[in-house]
């Protein structure tokens, strides 16, 4: 792979605006269990962030920013047109995504209380639209990732990028529920590499009837990540690696540590790097991202990131 266009990233998967409002006290103190069954409450919420978010968008935020070049397969609505703009300054490509005016783009409405209970209702928009994206208008492609889109998406996706000549990885992630096991296997048997974390890997095995030594060994590698504990590399269906966690300085906000793993991931992976080196790269990312509020506000600096990949792995990272 010695040129940009062989290292080209498909990313299947969501753009969406994350709305986190913040109910300064708890829910528990007036939600009442002997009522749920007519359940009426309203919280008031003085904060509101709006953030950057959605699967697709922040795995190529990270994937742009190391130096890698994704292209994202997605649908936006009315209200996207400012996030186009955006992706398109920080190198990532946009000229297949497609939007449409009678929708709006995907939106996430998560409140939160002071113990972090959080009620999250999401609107998918758009997106329910994806599968009219083609992997054929963003090829030639080296790798491409189905994370969570509409249904028709990742299905008609995976076996796109599979035809195109592509490298696949299916990150189910969220949109688990919406496959049964047949499908889920489909999907798997299309794929070189699956991502997961741990409660993922666990429905997808319960799902399949298949355990998780039987799901690594129909891929080339499974990484299920498993949040402080780090995450497991099954390479060739063997148990080969445990890639620890980096020392972080502090926990501020998880969401999107996934996504920053797998753009890293992807960027190794496109640069010709071992699937170890690539999921160690996965982890530094994922650290310098939970440092950081919001999924796409983490700074991509090699200096530092040789630095921690060095004091993590006691290796230096590959060039």
């Amino acid at each position: 792979m010695s040129n940009t266009i062989t290292r080209r990233v498909g990313i299947s998967g969501s753009v969406a605006f994350d709305n986190i409002m913040v109910f300064e006290g708890h829910f528990k103190d007036h939600i009442l269990p002997d009522k749920v069954h007519m359940l009426n409450v309203s919280f008031l919420t003085p904060s509101l962030k709006r953030q950057y978010g959605g699967c697709a968008a922040n795995i190529a935020y990270t994937l742009a920013g190391l130096g890698g070049s994704p292209v994202v397969l997605a649908t936006i609505g009315m209200d996207g047109q400012h996030y186009l703009e955006r992706m398109t300054a920080l190198g990532i490509d946009t000229s297949v995504i497609r939007r449409l005016d009678e929708c709006y783009t995907p939106q996430c409405f998560i409140t939160t209380d002071l113990a972090d209970n959080q009620i999250t209702a999401f609107h998918p928009g758009a997106m329910a639209e994806a599968h009219q994206v083609q992997v054929s208008d963003a090829a030639p492609l080296a790798w491409g990732i189905v994370s969570p889109n509409g249904k028709g998406a990742m299905l008609s996706h995976a076996r796109q990028f599979k035809q195109a000549g592509a490298r696949v990885i299916f990150d189910p992630g969220q949109a688990m529920p919406m496959f049964d096991g047949s499908e889920l296997r489909d999907l798997v048997a299309l794929a070189d590499a699956v991502t997961l974390n741990d409660y993922e890997a666990q429905l997808l095995c319960d799902r399949t009837g298949w355990s998780e030594a039987e799901l690594a060994g129909q891929v080339d590698a499974l990484i299920v990540t498993k949040g402080a504990e780090g995450s497991v590399l099954y390479e060739r269906g063997q148990a080969v690696q445990n890639i620890a966690n980096i020392a972080i300085a502090r926990a501020l906000d998880p969401t999107g540590c996934g996504d920053a793993y797998r753009g890293a991931l992807l960027y190794g992976l496109s640069q010709g790097w071992s699937w170890g080196d690539s999921a160690r790269l996965g982890s530094v990312l994922g650290g310098i991202k939970i440092e950081q509020a919001g999924a796409q506000n983490h700074a991509l600096d090699w200096v530092q990131i040789r630095q921690r990949y060095q004091q993590a792995f006691g290796q230096p990272c590959p060039q």
